[in-house]
């Protein structure tokens, strides 16, 4: 069964002067029923336009989404109940409690405490679940805002970004429960830029750039599409290492205290005797591991900071110039 289809999905914001910048660019998506599926992509590749297109936030310009079967223009009323979503920062009241804010928006939908008690469990707030919202770390909203997503019991949980903030052992903590709620057979569409990190969890991915599909499937077929290979090499002196390679004519840079050479691991002979050729012993050899990241680098052309699909924010620009007071005239 499919819980997700994404037909032709296009989203433009209207602007009074000039063009109109496209979000999203004729997509279509389809994601299973069970286990955890990963959207990903980096800042701006339409990962959360679409999400806002599935739950009937936005209008699409052309195309549609449906949700649990229901179209998410006209029909989505119908489902809704089913499903549990986080859209960007889970909005929440600062000068509540955790447990009253949860309390509160289960009361709307008739849920008891006794549900409300349950998700602080699962997401590891219950000890901070009577201090107030407003002294909350950013990864600690997060995980509130995941609380709420699962009063409902959805079968389908909708995530836009939920490890943004987090320190490594909440994104562990967070990592892990979506897993386990995986396992128990509801939908869990996990929209990420941390691909690493989805790598480890999810059952089946789909790439989003610039608005456009580039790869979808199990996360097996996903990384066979890329045809990153290189080699790692460690010996004594890096650097005589990689002059050695490029004499032999074989791509090498440095890469902290190794070299990275950009040869399949059936090369590992040639690479070997080109530098035993010229008296360097290496002391490790192995095949870099092909992961989503490396794929995605590959497939698009881009590339990433360390930390992960997005670029740092550019720098404030300078204040303007205070202009004189009288006194100063």
């Amino acid at each position: 069964m499919t819980v997700i289809e994404v037909e032709g999905l296009r989203k433009e914001f209207r602007q009074l002067r000039g063009r109109s910048p496209v979000a999203v660019d004729g997509l279509d998506l389809s994601v299973p029923q069970g286990g955890v599926f990963g959207f990903l992509g980096p800042n701006g590749s339409g990962k959360t336009t679409t999400i806002r297109c599935l739950l009937g936030l936005v209008r699409p310009t052309s195309g549609r989404c449906r949700l649990l079967g229901a179209d998410s223009t006209a029909g989505l009323r119908s489902v809704i109940r089913r499903v549990g979503s986080i859209v960007e920062a889970p909005t929440l009241f600062p000068g509540f409690s955790g447990r009253r804010n949860l309390r509160l928006l289960g009361r709307l939908d008739g849920i008891g405490d006794g549900r409300v008690e349950d998700v602080l469990e699962r997401v590891g707030l219950t000890a901070r679940a009577d201090h107030r919202v407003k002294t909350y770390s950013l990864g600690m909203k997060q995980r509130l805002g995941i609380a709420a997503a699962l009063l409902r019991d959805p079968e389908v949980l909708i995530l836009d970004e939920p490890a943004n903030g987090l320190d490594p052992a909440g994104i562990k903590h967070v990592r892990d429960l979506l897993r386990r709620l995986g396992d128990e057979g509801r939908t869990v569409f996990l929209s990420s830029h941390f691909l690493g990190e989805v790598e480890q969890i999810c059952d089946h991915v789909a790439i989003l750039s610039r608005g456009r599909l580039i790869a979808s499937g199990s996360v097996s077929d996903v990384l066979s599409k890329g045809g990153v290979t290189s080699l790692t090499v460690k010996l004594e002196d890096p650097a005589a290492g990689v002059r050695a390679l490029g004499q032999a004519g074989i791509e090498a840079s440095l890469d902290g205290d190794a070299i990275r050479v950009r040869r399949p691991p059936s090369d590992a002979a040639l690479v070997t005797k080109a530098l035993a050729d010229r008296g360097l012993y290496l002391t490790e050899l192995r095949p870099e591991q092909v992961t989503l990241e490396s794929v995605f680098l590959e497939l698009t052309g881009t590339s990433v900071p360390a930390a992960g699909l997005s670029a740092p924010p550019p720098p404030p620009a300078p204040p303007p110039p205070r202009p004189p007071s009288r006194d100063e005239g």
